[in-house]
């Protein structure tokens, strides 16, 4: 064959591939192949995906440029790919249609031409099978595309007569039939390879999401719970004004405060914070917070029910967490607190008619460290107008854009500006003057505040 022919041929067959092309896309999108890649396969999927791969495999046929009676083309294209995508009956299905058209053709080389078409989709479709049911792969296909035309062209060798005109045959049209099927099948193998990733990647972060909503929703329930620890309502207590609010850093906290009723119309206050944040820090949380109202309603002092909080928590203590603590005890008839402050911030007590602030500093170290720790407590005279103010760190540490912190004595200033109102006004005051401080900054801690107002 002459250059000029050469190279026409091989522009017939790229036409062809481009045609392809388009054929590749549309059969890939159709709801019966994308079925098959999920492993839904019916009759009803199979007997379309086999019309569709035939009449590829006779637009093949068509397309194709005959010469000395024997047809260059891509007809083996649709079976080969039917089989390799879509299992054995699909490719030996597509190869039927495709070989009895060409044979309906007739010429020198119908009946190997018919076979190796029968025997594309057949083979395609084993290999299917050895491969688990799923598609071979591009590197795969194409040599199982080139393996085949050269298969194709051994066949035409052995059955057609007189050999020397078969071998001219397929002199001719060899190289540009294993060119034309390999790069059809390389492009029909790139798009469904580009398929199965799009699909898998889909499947992958819909379950993804799927499991986040999960954990959100057993998060939500959690915080539900973790919220219903907090007590519902504050006591009514003669001559106090109280009022508290915690904010998680995350969905569940660390933090939490207490208002414990004792005998003698007395009352315990409890704000405390766990090392850490999140679900660890929350089941923590609820074991302090239960160890310690258990103490706290056994009748003795305020150090023995932190001590002997302290034993047993200390004792369940074995993932290295602890726990910072402030217990109070209010005394409304006597007009007494008496304090054990375990390693926590040291709540703030703003004096009537003074300017001076006084720290309730620490009288023991955290809980949950050494078991057989003890603890001191103090008493202090209250009168009327005096203000505690109990909170955990995530106030002060909260942080601005400049990474700056709100610190206390923003905290001591905000509190001093509105010294006369309602417990409920200062926490809301300190809250806004806080996430006004931070701005956009996220909340890297959790945030508690209880306020006991004498009044």
């Amino acid at each position: 064959m002459a250059f000029s022919e050469f190279g026409d041929l091989f522009f017939v067959l790229f036409q062809m591939i481009c045609v392809i092309l388009v054929a590749a896309y549309l059969i890939t999108r159709t709801a019966s192949f994308t079925r098959v890649l999920d492993g839904l396969v019916t009759w009803k999927s199979q007997a379309i995906l086999i019309l569709l791969f035939g009449a590829l495999s006779i637009y093949g046929t068509e397309s194709g440029i005959t010469i000395l009676g024997a047809t260059a083309n891509v007809r083996d294209l649709g079976p080969m790919v039917g089989g390799l995508a879509c299992g054995p009956v699909v490719g030996l299905g597509a190869g039927l249609i495709g070989a009895a058209y060409r044979f309906s053709l007739a010429g020198f080389t119908a009946v190997p031409c018919s076979a190796a078409t029968i025997l594309a989709g057949l083979f395609g479709g084993l290999i299917f099978l050895l491969s688990g049911r799923k598609f071979v792969g591009i590197h795969g296909a194409v040599l199982f595309a080139i393996g085949m035309e050269a298969f194709h062209m051994g066949i035409t060798l052995l059955l057609c007569r007189p050999f020397d005109q078969a071998l001219t045959v397929v002199r001719e049209v060899a190289l540009p039939m294993i060119i034309a099927n390999a790069i059809g099948v390389f492009i029909f193998a790139l798009i469904i390879g580009n398929l199965i990733t799009e699909r898998q990647t889909k499947a992958e972060r819909d379950a993804y999401l799927s499991e986040l909503e999960r954990k959100k929703a057993e998060l939500r329930i959690a915080h539900d719970i973790q919220m219903s620890f907090l007590p519902e309502r504050l006591p009514d207590v003669p001559g106090l004004d109280i009022a508290a609010f915690s904010l998680p850093a995350k969905e569940v906290g660390g933090d939490f405060y207490d208002a414990i009723p004792l005998s003698g119309q007395r009352i315990a206050f409890v704000i405390a914070d766990v090392a850490g944040k999140g679900v660890p820090a929350a089941l923590f949380m609820a074991l302090s917070r239960t160890v310690l109202r258990a103490n706290a309603l056994i009748p003795r002092s305020a150090r023995d029910a932190v001590r002997e909080a302290n034993a047993l928590i200390a004792a369940d203590a074995k993932s290295g967490m602890f726990v910072t603590l402030f217990y109070a005890v209010v005394d409304p008839v006597k007009k007494t607190l008496t304090y054990v402050n375990a390693g926590h911030n040291p709540p703030l007590l703003f004096r009537s008619g003074s300017e001076r602030v006084l720290e309730l500093k620490g009288t023991g170290i955290i809980l949950g460290v050494m078991p057989d720790a003890d603890y001191g407590e103090e008493t202090l005279a209250l009168e009327k107008n005096d203000l505690v103010l109990l909170y955990t760190d995530g106030v002060t540490e909260a942080i601005d854009s400049h990474e700056e912190q709100f610190g206390e004595q923003r905290l001591i200033e905000t509190v001093t500006g509105c010294h006369d109102l309602p417990s409920r006004e200062i926490v809301d005051r300190i809250r806004r003057a806080v996430a006004d401080f931070s701005g956009d900054e996220p909340q890297f801690d959790d945030q508690t505040l209880m306020v006991l107002r004498v009044v």
